[in-house]
């Protein structure tokens, strides 16, 4: 599920906004922790928990022209 980061709140905890509508707590996995830094405002892919649809692990982030092609092709709204 496509979701934008709203705020790091520490650690490797995050806010984020996902498409549904729904704010979500999302965590950083260390694999992607160690090696991509993530910022508020940047595109992200999350799979909400299956026993806490409130929280969300973070599997993928969109770089530039990545996020530029999800907006020309409507899957982003502006």
């Amino acid at each position: 599920m496509l979701a934008t980061v709203e705020s790091l709140l520490g650690a490797n905890k995050i806010r984020v906004r996902c498409i549904d509508g729904v704010v979500r707590l999302a965590r950083i996995p260390g694999k992607i922790k160690k090696r991509i830094w993530i910022q508020e405002g940047d595109i992200v892919i999350v799979v909400p928990w299956s026993f806490q649809t409130e929280k969300a692990d973070i599997v993928w982030k969109y770089s530039g022209p990545q996020v530029n092609w999800l907006q020309r092709k409507g899957f982003l709204k502006s």
